[in-house]
């Protein structure tokens, strides 16, 4: 993933922070929005409060980039705990302990059941609307929300550590790569059922947000450090706005070309790309220094400007004759 920056424009482009556990991701971007005097910031995905881990942060103009990220696979590291149920699916709901508990095998060959592109009912806490109420507002009021399965797809879940000192409540800790939208949670509780039992969620790190990597992630504590530093410590942790992209083709542009796009005009691109493009391809649009001027769409042979990240230029000033 490259890590070159947006320069000269202020504060554009993506932050990657290891979210900690206890704040919501929207303190989080509302520290961010402070911090950075940015004031436009979105995230790549909530996490719950007691979750932590990455948390891409959209800043500026590259919050008009994020829908590219919508879909992006996730990756957790899941504290998963049997023996209890929870009414919120992880450790901030009301316990009820149950009489049975599984061993490791039984969780492990359980696993496999959910590998693989399955139907999952979200969690009764969650934001999922219902009836125009999200759902956590319906459960907090006593109302049992009706929440229909959605398909998601769990490419890996392995059991990477296993804590059987207490036989009546073991505590495994599962690596999960998933489709967004995939609710760990539900994992848990289905997993704990599955194996003739009950479990919640206990703990949860998210380690990946497509392409980037809690390994790369700063921390809060870095962020602010770096904000007391300066505008240029801040800006140096920073990625591009069209950071983890790469998947869309970069086409160069010329000034002339910069402009046209700057007032929403279909380009030819000037030499032939590096493959054909195929209906609806987009491509990344960039000036003679690099910087992302916008994300275009491939239409009928012509280049189409679908996220324009420059200003268009200004109208040319009337002639002083006639």
């Amino acid at each position: 993933m490259s890590r070159r920056r947006e320069t000269g424009i202020g504060p554009n482009g993506i932050l990657v922070l290891a979210k900690p556990a206890g704040p919501t991701s929207h303190d989080i971007v509302a520290l961010v929005r402070r911090l950075a005097g940015a004031q436009r910031v979105g995230h790549g995905g909530t996490l719950d409060p007691f979750a932590s881990g990455v948390l891409p942060l959209f800043l500026g103009r590259a919050t008009r980039l994020a829908e590219y990220h919508l879909g992006d696979g996730k990756s957790y590291r899941a504290t998963i705990c049997f023996g209890a149920s929870s009414t919120t699916d992880d450790l901030e709901g009301e316990l009820s302990p149950v009489a049975t508990a599984p061993d490791r095998a039984a969780v492990e060959a359980a696993l496999g059941r959910f590998r693989g592109t399955i139907e999952q009912t979200p969690p009764a806490y969650s934001a999922i609307k219902v009836a125009g109420r999200r759902a956590y507002a319906l459960a907090r009021a006593g109302i049992t929300p009706e929440l229909r399965p959605r398909t998601v797809t769990i490419d890996r879940a392995a059991i990477v550590a296993w804590d059987g000192t207490d036989p009546v409540r073991p505590i495994a800790t599962v690596e999960v790569d998933c489709s967004a939208g995939t609710y760990v949670r539900s994992l848990a509780r289905d997993l704990g059922s599955a194996v003739g039992s009950a479990a919640y969620l206990g703990a949860l790190v998210r380690t990946a947000s497509g392409p980037f990597r809690l390994g790369e992630a700063h921390s809060v504590d870095t962020l602010r450090e770096a904000a007391s530093s300066g505008p240029d410590a801040l800006a140096a942790l920073v990625l591009r706005p069209d950071a983890g992209l790469e998947r869309f083709g970069l086409v160069d542009l010329t000034d002339d070309e910069v402009r046209a796009v700057g007032r929403g005009q279909f380009i030819r691109p000037r030499e032939a790309l590096t493959a054909t493009p195929g209906p609806d391809d987009r491509f990344r649009l960039v000036d003679a220094e690099g910087r992302l001027v916008a994300i275009a769409i491939w239409r009928d042979g012509r280049l189409a400007p679908e996220k324009v990240l420059v200003d268009a230029p200004p109208a040319a000033a009337p002639s002083a004759d006639g």
